[in-house]
């Protein structure tokens, strides 16, 4: 769910194009604000919930196919206590994403829910530094200018023609996705696309062209950001999570072996159904192919900069490669990507101001989501919401519940940070698996798949509410286009765990 960063922003006066200086975030005055009613209801709620579960009488063992019993403990009860506070707390923004991420670690600590060590030590957990040095990588990249030598003659190649348009804008920017975070990939296109668009309509005004092009762009930023860890947080933590709950290590390739034709699938699926929904008013814009080539020619030749940027991310590349296809040979993933940062630091790619500029209240965010899913697996309280649920599932198909759990993903993340969900989902999913006969894996890439894909609703990721800034459609509008994406994107994915993933060579069964 994305955020919204004006919410929790002094008024400060930065010099023009620069972040401000520390001493003038300190020491601005606060602005005056409203008293928020609303904000301390919810908060209030989320407080009420909280202690009504965790206070609540024993709750009943849950009881398996097998007749073999769960008891939740008190610990665990305060899990599931600590996952409804955080639902409504993310899910409403009433204090800083990251804020609510410390303040499950910090209940955690203080509840004795889990020891001190292990709730605070989940927020440098091995996959929690990975999603921070991959938002340094993808910074590398804008800082440079590097994601505008890729775009513009990415998107001249497509020519001129608007159904090749809407092609080329997807293709850029899950391109992108690929190295860096999807909304960093999306906020480099959208200017660029921003820039284009009055060569089709010189008054900006709403055409179908222009709603299927800035809808396309943002659906297509989540369809990329599923098929590297480099293209979202939430990756990195899924593959925590499959390794720390009793599973295995996750290896960087495997994730983009078996997601990048998912992608792919998803990327050409998109761009027909913008095609159909919003079929162009005009067949072609003619002139396009010569203004970005004149835009690219201002970019001069690549500066030394740009160069040693590239030779770090593909140092970089080939080491966790390494560590896919020989894992003695090579130190961790998240050791590889966290080294590649601070050699950008040390090659003056980077400085102080852009380390400032890391988005610590994301990290917080991944990091408390990381504890929290830690914290239901190991109290009992995953398994026994598992098992509770399996006499929905007893005799069902094994389709039926990947497709199931992978459908509630999908549309929850519209509502609920994609983190918490893939916190609840991802540990009651591996526990359920075994009960039908299911390999865990097919598990994880389905959910990890869905999370990454909300549709419906602009509030449902970052790429969406900038592009809703295009003013080319509605809120409805995007609701519209969301319902047959969603439609596409779950019978795609029933192909690829049906007949695709298991050609490639994937586990279904046990």
């Amino acid at each position: 769910m994305a955020s919204q960063p004006g919410r929790w922003r002094r008024e400060a006066r930065p010099s023009p194009g620069l972040p401000p200086a520390p001493k003038e975030v300190y020491l601005a005055a606060p602005a005056l604000r409203r008293f928020d009613w609303t904000r301390l209801a919810i908060i209030a709620l989320g407080l009420v919930a909280f202690c009504a579960i965790y206070l609540a009488p024993h709750l009943p063992d849950a009881v398996d196919v097998h007749g073999q019993r769960f008891t939740l403990s008190r610990e665990g009860q305060g899990a599931l206590a600590l996952f409804v506070l955080g639902v409504l707390w993310w899910g409403f923004e009433v204090v800083p994403i990251g804020v609510t991420g410390l303040a499950l670690g910090v209940l955690q600590s203080v509840l004795h829910i889990r020891p001190a060590g292990q709730a605070l030590g989940d927020f440098l957990d091995p996959a929690v530094c990975f999603v921070l040095g991959s938002f340094v990588v993808g910074m590398a990249f804008a800082r440079t200018g590097l994601t505008q030598r890729i775009a513009y003659p990415l998107l001249a190649a497509f020519g001129e023609r608007t159904a090749f348009i809407y092609l080329g804008a997807f293709a850029t920017t899950s391109l992108l996705a690929l190295v860096m975070a999807h909304t960093a990939a999306a906020a480099a296109v959208f200017p660029l696309l921003m820039a284009l668009y009055p060569l089709y309509d010189e008054g900006r005004q709403p055409t179908r062209f222009g709603k299927g092009l800035f809808i396309g762009m943002a659906m297509t930023a989540g369809a990329a950001s599923i098929v590297t860890l480099l293209g979202s947080g939430r990756a990195a933590v899924a593959a925590g999570f499959f390794g720390q709950m009793g599973s295995r290590e996750v290896p960087f390739y495997e994730v983009t072996y078996y997601l990048l034709p998912l992608g792919l699938a998803l990327l050409l699926t998109l761009w027909l159904l913008m095609l159909a929904l919003f079929t162009p008013e005009k067949r072609s814009i003619p002139g396009l192919r010569q203004r970005l080539l004149g835009i690219r020619r201002k970019l001069g030749p690549i500066s030394a900069r740009e160069l040693t940027a590239l030779a770090i991310v593909g140092a970089m590349l080939l080491a966790l490669g390494a560590e896919s296809f020989a894992p003695g040979l090579a130190p961790h993933k998240a050791a590889v990507v966290l080294g590649a940062g601070v050699a950008l630091f040390l090659a003056r790619v980077l400085d102080i101001e852009d380390l400032e500029a890391i988005p610590w209240n994301i990290v917080l965010l991944f990091g408390g989501a990381m504890s929290l899913g830690l914290c239901l697996w190991q109290t009992g309280a995953a398994r026994w919401l598992a098992v509770e649920g399996l006499a929905l599932w007893g005799h069902a198909h094994w389709l039926a519940f990947v497709l199931a759990l992978a459908l509630v993903v999908l549309v929850l993340t519209n509502f609920v940070m994609n983190v918490a969900l893939l916190a609840l989902a991802l540990p009651i999913g591996l526990v359920t698996a075994p009960y039908l006969g299911l390999a865990p894996e097919v598990v994880f890439y389905s959910v990890l798949a869905a999370a990454g894909l909300p549709l419906l609703l602009l509030i449902g990721a970052a790429p969406n509410a900038m592009a809703y800034e295009s003013r080319q459609f509605t809120s409805r509008e995007f609701l519209r286009a969301g319902v047959p994406a969603s439609a596409a994107v779950m019978a795609v994915l029933a192909l690829f765990v049906l007949v695709v993933w298991p050609l490639m060579g994937m586990p279904i069964h046990l």
